[in-house]
């Protein structure tokens, strides 16, 4: 019998010794990995012009505040500190994109690491993130997006870290990284219903319901986000009105089209094999969950089960864009990663070799346009393609005019023009979400100007507008989009117009301007 005990011990160090000499080699592998790819997307992003959003979060920047009219600030933080560092091109623009994703997927592997300690779950986690063409591809735009799933990301570590050792002061990170979320982009809110979810369920973690951390953590998250509710508050809510506008939208009759499109583009954007973990994955853990109400599988079901139940619900009558669900997979990569058995483990290599192929052509293509597809299968061409082109032909119709500025009223386009045009032309956004930013106002007093148009009429702005002709942004001899010009005269018809930002030289950066 002793013998037998030695026996099994001898054997149970061994395996010991034996994974944690894997696990450092993985390590040792893993963090070179992360760095390069790093570098890879800090490069590809450099390489590849903005999209109009982005150029539009760039203005942003250049006019920071607590709120914009269409989401929390924290976006044009991030760029405003990116192109501090770097300019305001692609890469300034874009640099803590990808370069949070990498804190992000150090975060991860932690947590993944510490809710399921027996399984050195967090390499293979962070594998799966990042082999996902939504977060791959995703890094090299900055979106509000990005600063969300960095924080959400650091919530889930803080919570993990709760659970593993149980200090109070833990609260105080999830109360600090939850309000940044909130201060990112509006859907926190599933962040904080399933911290809240989280805490009534479990009965191990009520306890903490009759103790003042979490309410002070609630409170540190409110005080982080009340700049941006006294913003709202004060421009009559502009942002909330826009994004809830989207709850009331409603049409059941195309809500199969619109569900096999959210099913259908989140295979495509998690990557087929890598979607079927995530989907096992949550599934159980919503078993254990509901089972025996673990902890750490009770957590990771409630950032995860509401966020998959309010996105099928608002695809019954509305269209989901295909990163709004981003949000479930941090959470969903680590619950994949509690898989046991033979047909769960097959998966993983291929899963995640076909995810990083998958972005590696994203990358090869949005870079370089070895594919030459039509602009109509090709959706950052679409987006990126000959906005400078398009400024040539707007520059020679403000001299063959002898006009002074150029305008537009979509936020993408004038947003754009205002990156690539000369400085010395003045460059003029028009409609009603420029009133509340603080930009300074144009004067039109004897003024010529061109305003661009991609769709109906200039009557509401301008009453003296004269059509002169059709500029084209072009993507090879391909169109991507038409504008109408016209040539106008005077102040429009509102006060709802201002002068944009141009990009600063470096000695203007270094200096703060």
């Amino acid at each position: 019998m002793e013998l037998r005990c030695v026996s099994h011990t001898r054997l149970a160090v061994a395996i010991i010794q034996f994974e944690t000499g894997v696990w450092q080699r993985t390590c040792l592998w893993a963090l070179p990995a992360l760095v390069g790819l790093t570098a890879l997307r800090l490069v590809v992003a450099a390489s590849i012009p903005l999209v109009p959003d982005e150029a539009y979060y760039w203005v942003w920047s250049r006019a920071l505040a607590p709120g914009y009219p269409d989401h929390p600030p924290m976006v044009a933080l991030w760029v405003r500190f990116g192109t501090l560092l770097a300019g305001d091109g692609p890469l300034g623009v874009r640099l803590l994109g990808p370069i949070s994703t990498a804190v992000s997927t150090l975060l991860l592997v932690d947590a993944a690491d510490r809710l399921f300690p027996a399984s050195r779950a967090g390499i293979r986690a962070a594998l799966l993130l990042n082999a996902t063409l939504l977060f791959g591809a995703g890094t090299l735009l900055m979106t509000p997006d990005a600063p969300l799933l960095a924080f959400w990301t650091a919530t889930i570590w803080a919570a993990a870290r709760l659970l593993d050792d149980g200090s109070r002061w833990w609260w105080g990170a999830i109360g600090l990284f939850s309000g940044l979320a909130m201060a990112s982009k509006y859907t926190a809110l599933l962040l904080w219903g399933g911290i809240g979810l989280w805490l009534l369920v479990t009965p191990s973690m009520r306890p903490w319901l009759r103790r003042p951390a979490p309410w002070l953590a609630a409170l540190l998250g409110i005080g982080v986000f009340m700049p941006v509710l006294l913003w709202e508050a004060a421009h009559q809510w502009p942002s909330f009105m826009r994004q809830g506008a989207r709850v009331g939208v409603w049409h059941p009759s195309r809500a199969v089209d619109y569900l096999a499109e959210l099913i259908g583009g989140q295979v495509g954007l998690i990557t087929p094999v890598i979607f079927v973990l995530c989907v096992a994955g949550v599934v159980h853990v919503t078993r254990r969950a509901w089972r025996d109400r673990d902890p750490a599988s009770t957590l990771l079901a409630a950032l995860t089960v509401p966020s998959v139940v309010l996105f099928v619900q608002h695809a019954v009558g509305d269209r989901v864009q295909g990163n709004w669900p981003a949000i479930i997979y941090p959470g969903a990569v680590i619950a994949a990663c509690g898989l046991r058995g033979r047909k769960w483990q097959r998966l993983w290599s291929p899963g995640i070799a076909l995810g990083l192929v998958i972005t590696g052509v994203v990358y090869l293509q949005a870079g370089l346009d070895l594919l030459r597809l039509p602009i109509g299968l090709d959706p950052i061409a679409r987006q990126v393609a000959g906005w400078g082109p398009l400024a040539g032909e707007v520059e020679a119709s403000l001299r063959n005019e002898d006009a002074q500025f150029i305008a537009a009223d979509q936020y993408g386009t004038v947003s754009e023009l205002a990156l690539v045009l000369p400085k010395h032309i003045e460059v003029v956004g028009v409609g009603a979400r420029w009133s509340l930013f603080d930009l300074p106002k144009p004067q039109f007093t004897a003024k010529i100007g061109i305003l661009l148009q991609s769709g109906g009429a200039p009557g509401d702005m301008w009453s003296n507008a004269v059509p002169i002709g059709i500029a084209t942004r072009r993507h090879d001899s391909q169109t991507a989009e038409r504008f109408a010009e016209y040539r106008v005269t005077g102040a429009t018809k509102t006060d709802e117009a201002v002068v944009l930002p141009r990009p600063r030289s470096s000695a203007e950066r270094l200096a703060g301007n």
